[in-house]
């Protein structure tokens, strides 16, 4: 059986999520394709995006593919880090504040921790 985490550690582990955000990088969301290993190759890199529920597509310079590559790796990234963060913040919340009368305890389902 997992031992519970005392808020002091949730606490240095949020704050360390935290840090990590600061040497992010840039971010994009979407995607990129290096068309020269489709089945029939062809010329060029594209970034796909949607934007207003429309899918936009981009023709890119191999730079560009190299960057917005890494953009959208540290995007993913970022999302998860994000979301580890939230699970953290709603565990110490709940552990550390006063909480009202229950009849039954909060379980790690409905917080969203598992």
């Amino acid at each position: 059986m997992k031992q519970k985490k005392t808020a002091a550690v949730l606490q240095r582990e949020y704050e360390r999520l935290s840090r990590s955000l600061a040497g992010t990088g840039y971010i994009s969301q979407g995607s990129v394709l290096d068309r020269s290993t489709l089945r029939s190759p062809r010329s060029g890199y594209q970034w796909t995006s949607k934007v207003a529920r429309k899918t936009l597509t981009v023709a890119l310079s191999p730079e560009q593919f190299r960057s917005l590559s890494k953009a959208i790796e540290n995007r993913r990234k970022l999302q998860k880090i994000i979301t580890k963060m939230e699970k953290l913040s709603r565990e110490i919340l709940f552990e550390t504040l006063p909480d009202t009368r229950r009849r039954k305890p909060l379980l790690k389902k409905v917080l969203g921790l598992i």
